[in-house]
């Protein structure tokens, strides 16, 4: 562990550990939309866009880790330059095709015979269908939030 003396290297590994972990709870929590006007005590602010009626400010709940990465993001920038970014930024992407991968096949597993009615008292008659929902639902917004990442960190 040498190369953890330099403190450099040990603020760029921080940084990116910080990043990466900003990232994936970001693709975790991205399947609960919110509306913003109702957290913040606001009545529902309604717009029309394209002729479309009704449009409010309910998002995901990813957008409130996005600007953490991209400050982080300007951070290694000014300390490491280029490189640094560039690093980290694949390795990001790399990381969520890979989490991409690991809920696909979580979700094409065949489950125990026990575990789909183990919530059933709870209401969730089917475990094995809320998982494949929620986390199918995660799929997409993990696929979006990999391109609008990727067109972000290029511009």
């Amino acid at each position: 562990m040498k190369f953890l003396k330099d403190k450099s290297v040990r603020l760029f590994v921080i940084l990116t550990g910080f990043f990466l972990t900003n990232v994936f709870i970001a693709e975790f929590i991205g399947i609960k939309i919110f509306s913003l006007e109702e957290t913040l005590g606001l009545s529902k602010f309604q717009f029309s866009f394209f002729g479309k009626d009704d449009l409010s400010f309910d998002l995901t709940a990813g957008v409130l880790l996005w600007p953490f990465v991209f400050v982080l993001t300007d951070v290694v920038n000014e300390y490491f330059g280029r490189r640094g970014v560039r690093m980290m930024s694949l390795l990001a992407v790399a990381m969520i095709i890979y989490a991409f991968i690991m809920f696909y096949l979580g979700i094409k597993l065949v489950p125990a015979s026990w575990w789909p009615e183990t919530q059933a008292v709870d209401g969730i008659p089917d475990m094995n269908s809320a998982f494949a929902a929620v986390f199918g639902q995660g799929l997409w917004i993990i696929g979006g939030s990999l391109v609008a990442f990727l067109v972000g960190q290029v511009l």
